[in-house]
């Protein structure tokens, strides 16, 4: 065993030589082995494996005072700095509700769990079971290292070895043909939404994936628009500074940041927002669908940008700012209408 994990550290080493700008997540895919597991490996030098109730442990990250949370997919990265307060659970399912961090959570996702340090950066590191990273939280100059090690020492697990055993998701169950579907009573049930977060439980029932809802809804509810949207759309927000709402997920996580956004800069592939408190990185060649998508709530039709990579994952999607008792703001319906009509 001691042997192939040497062998892995001198296989992730070459790598990284050759590609000295590829993140671990872009190294895992080029080793076919899982960001976990390459974390794993490095326990004992900067690494440390944690154990125990990770939704306790969540409970507890307000002692560190501001953080960066991250949260990411293949396409898109969501950075958020703040404090993780106001954090609660009901059985598998939780809520991190404050104005900076703003998290939904599917804490039966989180398997793995690590303490790492690499260089000056310092972050609690979580992962599913097949070793794919879920959430990240990493310290900043505001934050309290003491209660950072006293964290991690609470938690530390008792036996700290780099093997780490994954288990593979099983693939995604194939869409049902459109024959299938009882197309009529989707449409009437759509329109028949009080909130926005019923739309998830319309589309099992139906038993749905996300974009072939979207290509059966009722007519005047959504449309498809081009890929560079969400560019556009960003750029509007940002000149107006209408505060909106933006979501990427990992299986294990939703991430939100809500209000303004200010600095935009494409580097290369990627669209950035990069403000002192938030940050997204989007992969613009990767967006293969995009949708402005209209749900019925109490409080009025409720808009978004939502899109998706080629496989049918949603990438993120993009909201005014909005709370429940209150309609969605008109600057934004007016920023969307202006770029696409709709």
């Amino acid at each position: 065993m001691e042997h192939a994990i040497f062998e892995l550290k001198q296989q992730y080493e070459k790598v990284k030589a050759e590609n000295p700008r590829l993140r671990i997540r872009d190294i895992a895919q080029v080793m076919q082995q899982s960001e976990a597991a390459l974390v794993a490996m490095r326990t004992g030098d900067g690494v440390v494996r944690l154990e125990g109730d990770f939704k306790e442990l969540l409970k507890e990250v307000h002692t560190l005072g501001i953080v960066m949370a991250l949260t990411r997919n293949n396409n898109a990265v969501h950075e958020r700095k703040g404090v993780y307060n106001n954090v609660s659970f009901e059985g598998s399912m939780g809520l991190v509700l404050d104005l900076d961090i703003d998290l939904r959570l599917f804490m039966m996702h989180w398997q793995f769990g690590f303490s790492v340090k690499e260089g000056d950066r310092v972050s609690l590191q979580f992962f599913d079971n097949s070793g794919e990273a879920v959430h990240k939280i990493y310290l900043t100059e505001e934050s309290n290292t003491a209660a950072y090690e006293a964290l991690v020492t609470k938690y530390a697990a008792k036996e700290q070895t780099p093997v780490l055993d994954t288990t593979a998701y099983p693939a995604a169950a194939a869409e049902l043909p459109d024959s299938a579907i009882d197309v009529a009573a989707f449409q009437e049930g759509w329109k028949e939404l009080k909130d926005t977060h019923d739309f998830f439980g319309l589309t099992r029932r139906f038993k749905l994936s996300r974009t072939q809802a979207l290509r059966l809804a009722p007519e005047g509810f959504v449309k498809e628009v081009p890929a560079d949207t969400t560019r556009k759309i960003l750029e509007a927000a940002s000149v107006a500074q209408v505060p909106i709402m933006v979501f990427v997920g990992s299986r294990g996580c939703i991430q939100i940041h809500t209000g303004t956004v200010t600095k935009l800069l494409a580097t290369g592939p990627w669209f950035n927002v990069l403000d002192p408190e938030f940050s997204m990185h989007l992969r613009e060649d990767a967006i293969a669908r995009s949708y402005i998508v209209k749900k019925p709530s109490v409080d009025g039709i409720v808009t978004a940008l939502e899109i998706f990579c080629k496989d049918g994952q949603m990438i993120a999607q993009f909201f005014g700012k909005r709370k429940p008792g209150n309609p969605e703001l008109e600057s934004w319906r007016a920023i969307v209408d202006e770029i696409t009509g709709f």
